[in-house]
Formats: structure tokens, C-alpha cells, sequence
């Protein structure tokens, strides 16, 4: 089994424009797949830096020496390319998301298809997993997850039903989470909603939003004018931030504009949204939601 089949992978490389001297960065490391291919176009002088905060895939480092891998969370980037003496790179690539490692293994907790302890930690070392937001969140906090990661509508009645069963025994398990929300979960989309809960649970769990965000506001000032940001989102929450900052550099609102009524803004679009093609997702069904956005350092 593989670790993880690489989305888009030609697409998103040829994104970053390569230059063989250059120096670049795979904030979202996994299998490899990207980096490999980006060592492929780069000459000797040329340098990878790679991030991953899951211990699973350091057993995946690639032995070059123009390669180095670091055990960290993408939003720690500007602080550990400078630790590596780095202040600005040609070209920063992320592939957001889960792993197929992380979904295929079933203890890990990710996935619908299996019964598992409720973890959910893309940081095995972190303390805060699935079972301390299910067991331990008060019923308001669950309803605001389940809504804003979520998007579900049931979410108040979710949450009061997780509450209310769990003072008489804790949901530990996957399949206990299932039979607590059993009335949520109508045959013809029982996937689709339990799909939802776990989306909202794990990024809760990993702070996906709050690391992404934090890791976009560092990308302007480690790259270089002219280099290139090439990046992969899964879902909507993930797609329309990189989508507004790379428009506009912000998240919410409206540069300010100067006396003429102009604004400066830090990054330009290259080329519009790039989608996997139907042989694509025939022969990797998770690459069917995959969105890549590609934009310059002005």
C-alpha cells in the first residue's frame, strides 16, 4: 500500500516554475511524492526543505543531501527555515489535508470506514485528540465546531445528544459516535454527514484553520519576489482562505487603499483553479475534491 499517491502532481510542481539553484519548501511532506519530484528538477546546487508534524512520515525522508526534513507543523515556518538559516525561498508547495497513511490506518482514527479509538492527531505527541473534544467540550463549544468546521445544520441537536449520552458513559470509540448520532445518519447520506462530523472533529482537534492561517501570513515574507506559491485545498473552509489571501492578502474585508485609490497587495494569481482530470480521479478517488491555486511574489 502506498503512503500517500501525490494530487496533481505534475500540475502543482510545474507551479513553482523550478529553478535547478533554487531554494524550496514542501510544508506538507507525507509520502514524499511532491518532494521527490521537485528534487528530480533541481541541480545540485538546488535545496528542499520539507515539514511534517506526523512521526509516521519522517520513516519516509529522503536520503539527499540536498533534502531536509523537519519534524514541525507548517505554521511554525518562518521560525525553523530561519533556525536552518534560510530567510527566503523561490518556491513554498503544500498539499492540505489528510494523508491516504493517515486514512488507511485504522487506529489513527480518521477514517469512517473502521472502528477506532476516537484520536484524530495529525501530531501523535499533541494532547488534545477526538476523544477530549467529544468527552470534555461543553455542548455550546461542540455546536460552534460542528457548525463552523462542519457545516451542519443538525449541529445544536448534535451536540446537546453527545452531551447528554456521555454523562452516563463516555463515547470512546467511533462506532459509539455513530450510535450516538444514529439519528442523524439517514441511509442514503449516512457518508456524506458522518464525512461532515469527522471533518469538523479533526480540525478542531488539529487547529487547521488557525495553523493555515498563520502559515499563509508567513508566506510574503519568506518568498522571494517572483517565486511561487503552489497549493492543493480539500474542502470549501481550506479553499477560500488561500483563495481571498491570495487575492487580496487578507482573510476577511478590503485593503486599505491609497490616495488614488489603489492597494497594494502582496501575491498575483497565476493562471486559474486547477482541477484533477476524470483519469485522475479514476485511479485516486481522493483527488476528486482537490482545488490547486497558484500565485507570484510581487
Amino acid at each position: 500500500m502506498e503512503y500517500h499517491n501525490p494530487v496533481l502532481l505534475k500540475e502543482t510542481v510545474d507551479g513553482l516554475n523550478i529553478k535547478e539553484d533554487g531554494v524550496y519548501v514542501d510544508v506538507t511532506f507525507g509520502g514524499g511524492g511532491h518532494s521527490k519530484e521537485i528534487l528530480k528538477r533541481l541541480g545540485k546546487h538546488g535545496k528542499l526543505f520539507a515539514f511534517d508534524q506526523d512521526l509516521d512520515a519522517l520513516e519516509n525522508a529522503i536520503n539527499d543531501d540536498r533534502f531536509t526534513l523537519i519534524h514541525e507543523n507548517f505554521r511554525f515556518v518562518k521560525r525553523f527555515l530561519r533556525f536552518h538559516g534560510v530567510k527566503e525561498v523561490d518556491g513554498i508547495l503544500a498539499d492540505f489535508g489528510v494523508s491516504s497513511h493517515q486514512f488507511d490506518v485504522a487506529e489513527r482514527g480518521f477514517s469512517t470506514r473502521f472502528e477506532a479509538d476516537l484520536d484524530m492527531r495529525m501530531n501523535q505527541q499533541n494532547e488534545l485528540s477526538a476523544f477530549n473534544v467529544v468527552n470534555e467540550y461543553g455542548e455550546d463549544r461542540i455546536k460552534q465546531v460542528l457548525l463552523q468546521y462542519g457545516e451542519l445544520r443538525a449541529a445544536p441537536a448534535m451536540a446537546r445528544l453527545i452531551v447528554e449520552h456521555r454523562d452516563n458513559e463516555p463515547i470512546k470509540t467511533s462506532e459509539q459516535l455513530k450510535k450516538v448520532l444514529k439519528k442523524f445518519l439517514p441511509p442514503r447520506n449516512e457518508n456524506k454527514v458522518l464525512a461532515q462530523i469527522y471533518q469538523a472533529i479533526r480540525i478542531e482537534v488539529n487547529q487547521e484553520i488557525e495553523a493555515l492561517k498563520e502559515f499563509l501570513m508567513q508566506t510574503p515574507e519568506i518568498l522571494k519576489v517572483g517565486g511561487r506559491l503552489s497549493f492543493i485545498s480539500y474542502h470549501s473552509l481550506e479553499d477560500r482562505l488561500v483563495k481571498r489571501f491570495i487575492r487580496n492578502g487578507l482573510f476577511e474585508g478590503e485593503p486599505e487603499r491609497d490616495m488614488f485609490g489603489n492597494f497594494e497587495v502582496p501575491l498575483k494569481k497565476v493562471n486559474g483553479l486547477i482541477v484533477p482530470s476524470k483519469e485522475e480521479i479514476k485511479i485516486n478517488s481522493r483527488a476528486r475534491s482537490a482545488k490547486l491555486r497558484i500565485a507570484e511574489k510581487l
